[in-house]
């Protein structure tokens, strides 16, 4: 029986930690939110049974008996006996219960099928997650191209003019005209035609002061 792959992956399970044994440690990981699938010993207590389906209730995970008993199953995870054991990872327990289904078809095919749908889809979204990082880490952004018919998008916005269209430069502004200055008031020179012929003046008489 130590050859047998269902107990060769609770083996690999438990090297990869990502089995939890015992009922104190599988209880906090259906109280978290993080058991996948919860597996019990054929020759399991009545009142382990009863915990099993208490957890199973709280963390929302399947609960199934395994064709092994305490000891086999202790034997392969390096104890003395292993009543029950808790998987937290969704690839592990689609697995192993995908070879619990190869065996016995009519008791493990239904809980095989919706642990692998749940295992495709958290794959999915994983792939998707890091996806997502790798493109923020590259700076990468989601483009569209630019609708005809539709509103403008943020890039088109900003490569628009503004509304009005760009100013035109300022005109130079002339120099504006001050006070007209006021000419000068007082007696001045007298001008008497000069004599010797039209058209000539000579200047004569004397300044006076203001």
């Amino acid at each position: 029986m130590v050859n047998d792959p269902i107990l060769h992956l609770l083996g690999l399970a438990k090297k990869a930690g990502r089995l939890e044994v015992g009922e104190e440690p599988v209880g906090a990981a259906c109280r978290a939110r993080q058991a996948r699938l919860i597996l019990l010993a054929s020759d399991a207590a009545p009142n382990t049974r009863r915990r099993a389906a208490h957890f199973g209730e709280a963390g929302g995970v399947l609960w199934l008996e395994v064709p092994f008993d305490k000891g086999e199953l202790g034997s392969v995870l390096g104890r003395a006996s292993c009543a029950m054991l808790a998987f937290t990872d969704a690839g592990f327990a689609a697995s192993i219960c995908d070879k619990l289904a190869a065996r016995d078809p009519d008791r493990y095919g239904p809980a095989a099928l919706r642990l692998r749908t749940k295992a495709d889809r958290l794959l999915q979204r994983q792939r998707e997650q890091r996806q997502h990082e790798k493109n923020v880490r590259k700076g990468k952004r989601s483009w569209a191209p630019p609708s005809k018919d539709g509103p403008p998008s943020p890039r088109e916005k900003a490569a628009a003019p503004k509304e009005g269209g760009p100013r035109p430069p300022k005109a130079a502004r002339r120099p504006k005209a001050g006070p007209a200055r006021r000419p000068e008031t007082g007696p001045g020179p007298i001008q008497t035609p000069a004599k010797g012929g039209p058209g000539r003046r000579r200047l004569t008489g004397t300044f006076r002061k203001p």
